[in-house]
């Protein structure tokens, strides 16, 4: 796969609380170089990142409920309304997971379904934290964004166990059909590694180590 093709399946992201404003506006305009399919980064950047993007075609990802999944659905819903109201053309929520793992299954649909409503018709990404999970969770966390209107299920937060794997790609994957997207996200720093989860099923990929990977200059990384 060329770089230009592999650009525009990655989301470029900066997602540490120690970001700077010079660091969101160097990951902007390497989003814009590189023609990534949008930078991903925290609530509070989502107005400058929609500034330094404006009119580029690159979209802006935030996170939602990040990176626990913890907090309630309305206020999840309310940051999705702010998020998109800022500039936000892509919205990735982490799921409760805690409401998985107790088995409150309707929960985890309605809090998908809250945010789905409140982004309007903007993309929804569904964060499983599959590091977390078993393969039936997984199964049951992707009928469940399905059926709650996500356009995605992606893996991880990076800031849970493990990342992405081949295999939770695969099950995720076959479980959503092709009716939903699935993101690869937490651990992929190199080419090799991204086109493994493409292969597995993968149709978007979240990475820091983006430029690495398409320049094919492994080992380095801006963030």
């Amino acid at each position: 796969m060329n770089g230009n093709k592999l650009a525009a399946m990655i989301d470029h992201t900066l997602l540490k609380p120690e970001a700077t404003l010079d660091q969101i506006d160097r990951l902007c305009k390497e989003a814009k170089e590189y023609g990534f399919a949008s930078a991903c980064i925290n609530p509070f950047w989502v107005a400058r990142a929609a500034e330094q993007l404006e009119g580029t075609g690159v979209k802006v990802c935030t996170v939602i409920g990040f990176p626990l999944g913890a907090t309630t659905s309305d206020t999840k819903a309310h940051e999705t309304k702010e998020a998109i109201k800022n500039g936000a053309g892509e919205i990735d929520m982490v799921m409760n997971i805690g409401a998985l793992k107790s088995g409150d299954i309707d929960q985890v649909r309605n809090d998908i379904a809250a945010v789905v409503e409140a982004a309007e018709g903007v993309p929804v990404k569904v964060i499983l934290e599959t590091g977390l999970l078993n393969e039936d969770e997984i199964r049951i966390a992707c009928n469940k964004a399905k059926a709650a209107g996500a356009s995605w299920v992606k893996t991880s937060t990076g800031f849970g166990p493990g990342g992405a794997t081949v295999e939770a790609v695969r099950l995720m994957a076959d479980t959503v059909g092709p009716e939903l997207g699935v993101k690869a996200s937490g651990g992929i720093r190199d080419r090799r590694t991204a086109e493994q989860m493409i292969e597995a099923g993968a149709t978007r990929l979240g990475a820091s180590s983006s430029v690495a990977i398409v320049t094919g200059t492994e080992g380095t990384s801006s963030y």
